[in-house]
Protein backbone atom coordinates (compact mmCIF):
# COMPACT_ATOMS: atom_id res chain seq x y z
CA UNK A 1 0.00 0.00 0.00
CA UNK A 2 2.75 2.57 0.76
CA UNK A 3 4.19 1.92 -2.69
CA UNK A 4 0.93 3.13 -4.29
CA UNK A 5 1.13 6.42 -2.36
CA UNK A 6 4.72 6.89 -3.48
CA UNK A 7 3.70 6.40 -7.10
CA UNK A 8 0.96 8.99 -6.77
CA UNK A 9 3.36 11.53 -5.28
CA UNK A 10 5.94 10.67 -7.91
CA UNK A 11 3.34 11.42 -10.60
CA UNK A 12 2.52 14.78 -8.97
CA UNK A 13 6.24 15.54 -8.75
CA UNK A 14 6.70 14.72 -12.43
CA UNK A 15 3.79 16.99 -13.34
CA UNK A 16 5.20 19.83 -11.23
CA UNK A 17 8.67 19.33 -12.74
CA UNK A 18 7.24 19.36 -16.26
CA UNK A 19 5.29 22.53 -15.50
CA UNK A 20 8.44 24.25 -14.23
CA UNK A 21 10.45 23.09 -17.24
CA UNK A 22 7.78 24.31 -19.67
CA UNK A 23 8.03 27.74 -18.07
CA UNK A 24 11.81 27.98 -17.62
CA UNK A 25 13.16 26.36 -20.80
CA UNK A 26 11.70 28.94 -23.26
CA UNK A 27 13.05 31.82 -21.17
CA UNK A 28 16.54 30.32 -20.98
CA UNK A 29 16.45 29.36 -24.65
CA UNK A 30 15.43 32.91 -25.63
CA UNK A 31 18.44 34.32 -23.77
CA UNK A 32 20.75 32.33 -26.05
CA UNK A 33 18.84 32.44 -29.35
CA UNK A 34 17.21 35.88 -29.41
CA UNK A 35 19.01 38.60 -31.40
CA UNK A 36 20.46 41.46 -29.38
CA UNK A 37 20.37 44.77 -31.22
CA UNK A 38 19.66 47.44 -28.62
CA UNK A 39 19.11 50.93 -29.84
CA UNK A 40 17.63 54.25 -28.81
CA UNK A 41 14.33 53.51 -30.57
CA UNK A 42 13.96 50.09 -29.01
CA UNK A 43 14.72 51.39 -25.53
CA UNK A 44 12.20 54.22 -25.71
CA UNK A 45 8.75 53.77 -24.14
CA UNK A 46 5.96 52.74 -26.49
CA UNK A 47 2.79 54.83 -26.62
CA UNK A 48 0.41 53.32 -29.18
CA UNK A 49 2.60 54.14 -32.14
CA UNK A 50 2.92 57.83 -31.26
CA UNK A 51 6.06 59.71 -30.36
CA UNK A 52 6.59 59.65 -26.61
CA UNK A 53 6.25 62.90 -24.73
CA UNK A 54 7.53 63.57 -21.25
CA UNK A 55 8.66 61.20 -18.58
CA UNK A 56 7.10 57.71 -18.78
CA UNK A 57 7.40 57.25 -15.00
CA UNK A 58 4.22 59.03 -13.99
CA UNK A 59 2.73 58.42 -10.58
CA UNK A 60 -0.83 57.16 -10.64
CA UNK A 61 -3.43 58.09 -8.10
CA UNK A 62 -3.70 55.68 -5.20
CA UNK A 63 -7.43 55.67 -5.88
CA UNK A 64 -6.90 53.46 -8.95
CA UNK A 65 -5.29 50.82 -6.76
CA UNK A 66 -8.05 51.06 -4.17
CA UNK A 67 -10.67 50.45 -6.87
CA UNK A 68 -8.63 47.49 -8.13
CA UNK A 69 -8.36 46.03 -4.63
CA UNK A 70 -12.07 46.45 -4.00
CA UNK A 71 -12.80 44.75 -7.31
CA UNK A 72 -10.53 41.83 -6.42
CA UNK A 73 -12.14 41.48 -2.99
CA UNK A 74 -15.65 41.29 -4.39
CA UNK A 75 -14.53 39.12 -7.30
CA UNK A 76 -13.10 36.61 -4.84
CA UNK A 77 -16.38 36.80 -2.95
CA UNK A 78 -18.21 35.65 -6.07
CA UNK A 79 -15.70 32.81 -6.50
CA UNK A 80 -16.58 31.58 -3.00
CA UNK A 81 -20.32 32.15 -3.26
CA UNK A 82 -20.91 30.47 -6.63
CA UNK A 83 -19.95 26.89 -5.67
CA UNK A 84 -21.66 27.33 -2.32
CA UNK A 85 -24.87 28.41 -4.06
CA UNK A 86 -24.87 25.26 -6.18
CA UNK A 87 -24.90 22.90 -3.18
CA UNK A 88 -26.23 24.92 -0.23
CA UNK A 89 -29.52 23.04 0.10
CA UNK A 90 -27.74 19.85 1.06
CA UNK A 91 -25.37 21.49 3.53
CA UNK A 92 -27.80 22.62 6.22
CA UNK A 93 -28.55 25.82 8.13
CA UNK A 94 -25.11 26.11 9.76
CA UNK A 95 -23.48 26.64 6.37
CA UNK A 96 -26.14 29.22 5.51
CA UNK A 97 -25.21 31.12 8.67
CA UNK A 98 -21.50 30.92 7.83
CA UNK A 99 -22.14 32.36 4.37
CA UNK A 100 -24.31 35.10 5.85
CA UNK A 101 -21.43 35.95 8.21
CA UNK A 102 -19.00 36.00 5.27
CA UNK A 103 -21.23 38.31 3.24
CA UNK A 104 -21.84 40.43 6.35
CA UNK A 105 -18.11 40.95 6.91
CA UNK A 106 -17.69 42.02 3.29
CA UNK A 107 -20.73 44.30 3.62
CA UNK A 108 -19.18 45.96 6.67
CA UNK A 109 -15.95 46.44 4.72
CA UNK A 110 -17.87 48.02 1.83
CA UNK A 111 -19.78 50.30 4.21
CA UNK A 112 -16.49 51.34 5.85
CA UNK A 113 -14.90 52.14 2.48
CA UNK A 114 -18.02 54.06 1.45
CA UNK A 115 -18.07 56.06 4.71
CA UNK A 116 -14.36 56.92 4.38
CA UNK A 117 -15.05 58.35 0.90
CA UNK A 118 -12.88 55.83 -0.90
CA UNK A 119 -15.50 55.26 -3.58
CA UNK A 120 -15.85 58.95 -4.46
CA UNK A 121 -14.00 59.99 -7.58
CA UNK A 122 -12.22 63.32 -7.16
Amino acid sequence: MPDAYFQQYLFIGLLAGTAVLLGVVPIVLAKFVAPRKPGRTKQSPYECGLESEGDPWVQFKVQYYVYALLFVIFDVEVIFIYPWALVWKGLGPVVLGEMALFIGILGVALAYAWKKGVLEWK
